[in-house]
């Protein structure tokens, strides 16, 4: 496995920012047979989940017989529009968060959310919104990172909790430490009470998933907070996740998008692929756990993980 170069990221970098992907003309159009280049640039958007799911992507492409380099673009904005010229060919998204994007990008900031918490509405808003930029959107698999709610154990079990629902239906006052966003965003505070009746006295602005917001909720000062469901961490503070089980939050499933051009051909597709009905949430969150608390190479992790599979020699 061979990285790029900090002079390659930079001019990666730079030659981003004036790139567009196919001409407004041609959008909607796409009429080149998927390319299939030997040589395929895997990007990350540099935090650990992307940096292993770049790994495993890396590696299963390796054993299809691909030449493959990693590079790191931790903007959006940046490795998105490499995506579209074929500077970066493969990259893991999060198909609500990724439509959502694509859908601003298209139609304004101001548009309204294509991203929802069915996969298929998801997913045929994503595809939509990437096949007129060069970009084919594969098929999902099972892990999903998702925003999430935790409590204590000890909280859970003194209430009966197991779903949000759950919560609700105890009428308990709660403290939610939350990006300050929260008492906005329709995911959160709005949502939580709309779709299942939380009582949420206050939001603690400690942000999503932090050491900060989970101690809080440790100690009690705060009586849940958010973050994610790949989550490594909440056993070390003694929290477990209560089930969205009436769907609040969308359907952000790990999917590998591609540039059509140069890695949209079946051997990419079928290589890929072989990580859909293996790869899941909790095994995302073991994986992180094992880079963040164990301080294990993401490469070395990646690799692991797939021999045990026996998805590579």
């Amino acid at each position: 496995m061979r990285c790029r170069t900090a002079a390659a990221a930079a001019l990666l970098l730079a030659l981003a920012a004036c790139t567009t992907g196919p001409s407004l003309e041609h959008r909607g159009e796409v009429t080149a047979p998927p390319g299939d280049s030997r040589h395929l640039t895997v990007g990350s958007a540099g935090f650990t989940e992307s940096d292993l799911l770049a790994q495993l992507y890396a590696q299963l492409l390796d054993q299809a017989g691909y030449r493959t380099s990693l590079l790191t673009v931790a903007n959006r904005e940046i490795y998105e529009p490499a995506l579209e010229s074929g500077q970066i060919d493969v990259v893991p998204e999060y198909a609500a968060t990724f439509a959502d994007w694509l859908d601003a990008k298209a139609n304004g900031p101001g548009a309204p959310p294509v991203g929802s918490p069915d996969l298929a509405t998801t997913m045929k808003a994503l595809r939509r919104l990437a096949s007129p930029r060069g970009l084919t959107v594969l098929d999902p698999g099972r892990a999903v990172d998702q925003n999430a709610f935790a409590v204590t154990a000890a909280y859970a079990r003194r209430h009966h909790l197991r779903t949000l629902s759950d919560l609700g239906a105890s009428r308990l006052p709660v403290r939610l430490a939350a990006g300050d966003e929260c008492v906005q965003r329709p995911y959160c505070e709005p949502g939580l009470k709309k779709v299942y009746g939380i009582d949420i006295t206050a939001v603690d602005p400690k942000g999503v998933g932090t050491t900060q917001a989970k101690r809080a909720v440790q100690n009690g000062q705060d009586q849940m907070v958010l973050t994610t469901t790949t989550d490594a961490t909440l056993g070390q503070f003694g929290l477990v996740l209560l089930a969205d089980d009436r769907h609040l939050q969308n359907a952000d499933y790990v999917v590998p998008v591609v540039n059509r051009s140069r890695a949209g051909g079946e051997r990419v597709i079928r290589a890929l692929g072989r990580l859909n009905d293996v790869l899941t949430t909790a095994d995302l969150a073991a994986m992180n756990q094992q880079v963040d608390s164990w301080r294990r190479l993401a490469s070395d992790v990646a690799r692991t993980w797939l021999r045990d599979k026996g998805l590579v020699k």
